[in-house]
């Protein structure tokens, strides 16, 4: 019987052995994959947009490297974008980290400013291959699809009242001036948009933007866990995070088009 026993608990000891090796070489597969998204997506922009530098162009890399050059060529980058954007006519959003504004425009006319509180952004789109990133900001991002947590256009449905005597103005309160106001803005070329309240004085405002941000993780590490399963590096998205006033940024939200366009001078 002792031996039975004896037996039972060196077999439970390998199994456990067995089953913490596996699973920390799961964990070691997945980091390594992990680190190795950021460095793909930036050998993906580097061969889009990077410049070439060779003898037969003519172009310096110690000029191209140059940071009072690429100073300039942010700006250029920057008003490029802008100058597209202004003769599409349409309405568009500009972003431009190094004063913490969002501007809402108009045919290079802004029409809405508002002060971030405070800004995050991917290491690569500030310390990257500065050629490569400028080159890409110089044309306007495109909205592809948006998440959030308030109604892009807000509907009301009514039965229309036979006579003016069943008429009955509207007296429903706005609950969207209360809502918590959290979206993702999902551009073009992988790049994110991340827009957050800045007031969350109320703990389920707090709540709210905390669920938000875990189901983003959750679906992103999803999606990171089926491209590992058949050995491939996952999708990595270069991200903006921002924090604006809640007014501004539903302003923001309802004003862009659905497939709006936006300028980011980082």
């Amino acid at each position: 019987m002792e031996i039975k026993d004896g037996k039972k608990r060196h077999f439970g000891k390998i199994t456990f052995i067995v089953l913490i090796s596996i699973l920390s070489v799961l964990i070691i597969y997945y980091s390594i994959m992990s680190m190795l998204a950021p460095v793909r997506k930036m050998e993906e922009i580097k061969k889009e947009f990077d410049v070439k530098v060779n003898d037969k162009n003519g172009i310096d890399r110690q000029v191209v490297n140059d940071s009072s050059y690429l100073k300039l060529l942010k700006e250029k980058a920057f008003l490029q974008s802008r100058i597209l954007l202004a003769e599409s006519d349409s309405i568009y959003l500009t972003l431009n980290l190094e004063d913490s504004t969002a501007n809402i425009e108009i045919s290079g006319v802004v029409v809405h400013k508002s002060k971030m509180r405070s800004f995050k952004s991917s290491k690569m789109l500030l310390t990257g291959n500065d050629n490569a990133i400028l080159s890409m900001l110089s044309t306007p991002f495109t909205i592809l699809y948006a998440n959030a947590t308030i109604k892009k256009e807000p509907v009301m449905i009514k039965m229309a009242p036979k006579d003016t005597s069943e008429y009955k103005p509207d007296i429903m309160p706005d609950t969207s001036i209360t809502e918590p106001v959290n979206y993702i803005l999902e551009m073009n070329r992988g790049i994110r948009i991340y827009v957050y309240q800045e007031e969350n004085i109320k703990f389920s405002e707090r709540i709210n933007q905390i669920k938000f941000d875990l189901k983003d993780r959750l679906r992103d590490t999803w999606n990171a866990l089926k491209r590992i399963a058949v050995f491939k590096v996952p999708e990595y998205h270069p991200f903006i995070k921002i924090k604006l006033p809640r007014s501004d940024a539903k302003i923001i939200y309802r004003a862009i088009p659905k497939n709006g366009q936006i300028a980011v001078f980082s």
